[in-house]
């Protein structure tokens, strides 16, 4: 699966290319923040069919009057490094929860709080299409290598309003679809299962939709949604066709807050 912002909280710090320049700072605009938070509804673990409540967080910067730069709600952690030639590159991070078989109602081995460690590469195709993609490997829990890649269609206008929307495809080698999906001999024992071992390559298609909406000067809402469907490997899993599920939607709500620039 994605980088699920409903299991972790999701901090995107974006510094525009403004930021970046050799400019003295005193001839520089100030840098405004915005910060957001609230709570999202997703599943527990990859292939669950119960939902659990979790953070929905975001900070996002920008100088002067710049509008701030597009961030996907369901965007794993990372900050552009390096530009060339319209396209971006920078870390991504990721985090998945734990767990265990109280978590899903079945004696199936535990799986460890996985932390992911990446890199994305993003682009406009347009003035409005945004195409991003990502991996990352995890160095505990899971221990696999996960992907994702995304395309937004984005209106705005300015930072008074945003929405946007595209479909999202999630890719996982063998050792995360083993991890999550996977049913070993000692599983098949205890929970009555048969063993099953599966190979890695798409986990799941979806779709993202996304809206920002500013109150005041200050204060603004945020909001997303988003739902996959599990294919492949994963949506043949034992587990997830007794006890997941292969639809996996995930939904958040959060106000924002937005401090800095001149008018402080």
């Amino acid at each position: 699966m994605p980088v699920r912002t409903f299991t972790l909280v999701a901090l995107v710090i974006a510094t525009p290319a403004a930021a970046q320049t050799d400019a003295p700072e005193a001839e520089r605009e100030p840098m405004r923040t915005r910060i957001y938070a609230g709570p999202q509804l997703s599943p527990a673990t990859p292939g669950a069919s119960d939902l659990s409540f979790g953070p929905f967080f975001d900070i996002s910067r920008a100088r002067g009057d710049d509008p701030f730069p597009f961030e996907a709600p369901d965007e794993s952690f990372g900050f552009t490094i390096a530009r060339t030639g319209g396209v971006e590159f920078g870390p991504a991070l990721g985090f998945e929860s734990k767990r265990k078989p109280s978590d899903i109602g079945l004696a199936l081995h535990e799986v460890d709080f996985s932390f992911e460690i990446g890199g994305f590469v993003q682009t406009y195709l347009a003035d409005q299409l945004r195409v991003r993609a990502e991996a990352r490997k995890a160095v505990s829990g899971h221990r696999g290598w996960v992907g994702e890649v995304s395309l937004d269609y984005v209106w705005r206008d300015r930072d008074d309003w945003m929405f946007s929307i595209g479909p999202r495809v999630a890719l996982a080698d063998a050792g995360y679809h083993r991890a999550w999906y996977g049913v070993t001999p000692a599983d098949s024992v205890a929970s009555g299962l048969p063993t099953y071992s599966p190979g890695g390559g798409i986990e799941s298609v979806g779709v993202t939709a996304g809206y920002l909406h500013q109150l005041s000067r200050r204060w603004g809402i945020a909001a997303y949604a988003r739902y996959d469907r599990l294919v492949g490997d994963a949506a043949a899993s034992p587990y997830v066709r007794t006890a997941g599920s292969r639809n996996q939607p995930s939904l958040g709500f959060a106000l924002s807050y937005t401090f800095g620039g001149k008018q402080d």
